[in-house]
């Protein structure tokens, strides 16, 4: 993991208070580790595990890491780091219909991104549960040999109908009372592949009429003939995720197990398996506890796995990349940060409470750090051209920009000026508002690091578009010079050299949703609204922009702020040295306040 080391903050949250009690309670000071993970005989050769707490980041190989996955990284990678323990990454690849290598890959890629890794000296903590299939299934038959499980012959159907209700208990299965023998027996044919798919399943024998649904009989155990991207075709039984997931984290040596509230009911069966398979003596106490946390819920985005297929499989988007989706390789392609995610997660803070969180302090997150971190550049988004009418041909000279007002150390740098240059269309009025103080008929504005320049008229198209603007500059008014106050002008604008200026494709993204809670509600005929029906017909707009020449030279993923505009990453995909693309991470200022 990150081998920086930050002090503990002041500002603590439930979490933290629990593992500071455990930790002067010496809760786990005398805990076994032995290398690598394993069961009680194997951790029994080790010494005293050196990480003072064991944490784990968990995500299944089914889909790409989102903003949502973000928070938990932090959390777990830096209270491992904040407390002096590990904390691993481990693939919880149990479901091989679901998953792939590509997404296994795009996880490491996007966790390192964000500033981790699993590294402790020479010990590697990445683990795959499907490594652990040989100890599932040996755990699965202790259970069966202590009368712990049974393998049940009912339909799904029928075990959904005998599971009961919330106001009605469940009624055990007429297989339940298999002798253990005949459970042993037809466990292993399901293992050699005699049954078919959801013919038989493998059920921890609890209390059918317990109060928590997941305590009655849970499966644990099913038929599922699928190839694995880790194991292959060695098995066609696989473990279900509640008895796997308690498995792994204590075979790992998990001292805290930290999982959103979903999760919270299936906490009795987690703490029920791990004490049978200890009483077995195949797992070594302390075991691990789990805690759950609220997830995030961010508005103008959704965050579910499925919709987020749907998006990417319909070509709503061009990928799991898109810089408008929520996934941390769309965030990090639109020049989100691994520093902005850090105090995003900081500003949300961790509880048990769930709540929605605005985008806007995620993109405030953005623009605080970014502000810092990026340096300046001059773009022209909509060009119109401003020619100097009294300035010489076939001449240019140096003008002088801060490299970072903020980072005076950075110095300057030039960018030329000559007779003809681009301005925003927005900075020339005909017949100017209230209030607008940037170019008009006979009026006078600076050009930001050079000189202050008086319009003289316009020309116009056809259709009476302004297509070139005229004036005069002043030339005495030099920007850095002694005469540069000389003449007051209340508009600044800012330009680039048409002779001087790189021309680059630039991507104005936006939300990916028009609402803030996609899909929620109903149409004015009653129908219940489709998520897609509030996707943002303005998501991305692609325009050609004219640039500075510094801008021709860049490398992918560096991040600028484009002066007035907002702040600009170099694309990590589309970009080719000379020709870069401009994504638009975040504008200046929250355009969507209401």
């Amino acid at each position: 993991m990150s081998s920086e080391k930050t002090p503990l903050p002041s500002a603590s949250n439930f979490i933290r208070a629990i593992i500071e009690k455990d930790l002067a309670q010496n809760k786990y000071a005398t805990k076994k580790w032995a290398g690598s993970p394993g069961d009680a005989a194997h951790h029994d050769t080790g010494a005293v595990d050196a990480a003072k707490i064991r944490t784990r980041f968990p995500p299944e190989p089914n889909g790409y890491l989102h903003i949502g996955h973000a928070k938990s990284i932090f959390l777990n990678f830096g209270l491992a780091r904040d407390f002096e323990g590990v904390c691993h990454l481990r693939f919880d690849d149990t479901n091989p219909e679901k998953e792939s290598q590509e997404y296994v890959d795009s996880i490491i890629d996007a966790v390192k991104w964000l500033g981790f890794d699993w590294q402790n000296g020479d010990e590697s903590n990445l683990y795959f549960a499907s490594n652990y299939f040989d100890f599932m299934y040996r755990a699965a038959e202790s259970l069966i040999e202590a009368g712990h499980a049974y393998v049940d012959s009912q339909s799904a159907e029928e075990m959904r109908i005998t599971r009961g209700t919330l106001t009605e208990a469940g009624k055990n299965s007429p297989w339940r009372d298999r002798s253990v023998a005949e459970n042993l027996s037809l466990f292993r044919e399901m293992r050699d592949g005699k049954h078919a798919d959801g013919s038989l399943i493998l059920r921890a024998k609890i209390d059918m009429a317990s109060p928590n649904f997941n305590m009655r009989d849970p499966a644990i155990y099913r038929v599922r003939r699928a190839h694995h991207h880790n194991t292959g075709d060695k098995w066609c039984i696989y473990p279900m995720y509640t008895f796997a997931h308690p498995i792994e984290d204590a075979l790992e040596r998990i001292t805290h197990s930290i999982c959103t509230l979903e999760f919270e009911d299936q906490r009795p069966f987690y703490d029920w398996l791990l004490e049978r398979l200890a009483e077995a003596g195949l797992l070594a106490h302390p075991l691990p506890k789990q805690y759950e946390f609220a997830r995030l819920n961010l508005t103008y985005v959704v965050l579910s796995k499925r919709k987020l297929i749907q998006l990417v499989e319909e070509k709503h988007v061009s990928g799991w990349d898109d810089p408008r989706l929520p996934t941390l390789a769309g965030a990090r392609r639109r020049g989100y940060t691994s520093a902005g995610f850090k105090l995003f997660t900081d500003r949300i803070g961790v509880s048990k409470a769930d709540s929605w969180i605005e985008y806007s302090i995620l993109e405030d997150s953005m623009r605080e750090v970014l502000n810092v971190d990026a340096e300046r550049r001059i773009a022209v988004l909509d060009p119109v051209k401003l020619v100097i009418d009294n300035y010489p041909e076939d001449i240019s000279e140096d003008c002088f920009a801060p490299n970072h007002p903020l980072k005076p150390e950075l110095g300057k740098r030039t960018v030329q000026l000559s007779k003809e240059l681009w301005i925003e269309r927005e900075d020339f009025m005909e017949v100017p508002s209230k209030g607008f103080f940037r170019l008009t008929p006979d009026g006078m504005v600076r050009l930001r690091y050079g000189y202050v320049v008086k319009c003289t008229g316009c020309e116009k198209d056809e259709k009476g578009n302004v297509t070139v603007v005229h004036c005069e500059y002043l030339p005495e008014t030099k920007s850095g010079t002694p005469g540069s106050d000389s003449v007051k002008v209340k508009g600044n604008i800012h330009w680039v050299s048409a002779q001087h200026a790189h021309e680059a494709e630039v991507r104005l993204y936006d939300r990916l949703f028009k609402e803030a809670h996609p899909g929620q509600g109903q149409h004015e005929d009653g129908r219940d609204r489709d998520f897609l029906d509030d996707l943002n017909p303005n998501s991305v707009t692609t325009i050609t922009a004219q640039l500075e020449l510094s801008l021709k030279d860049v490398n992918p993923e560096e991040c600028f702020q484009f002066e007035r505009h907002g702040y600009f990453v170099v694309d990590r995909k589309d970009s080719v040295a000379g020709k870069p693309v401009f994504n638009r991470t975040v504008t200046l200022r929250d355009a969507w306040q209401k």
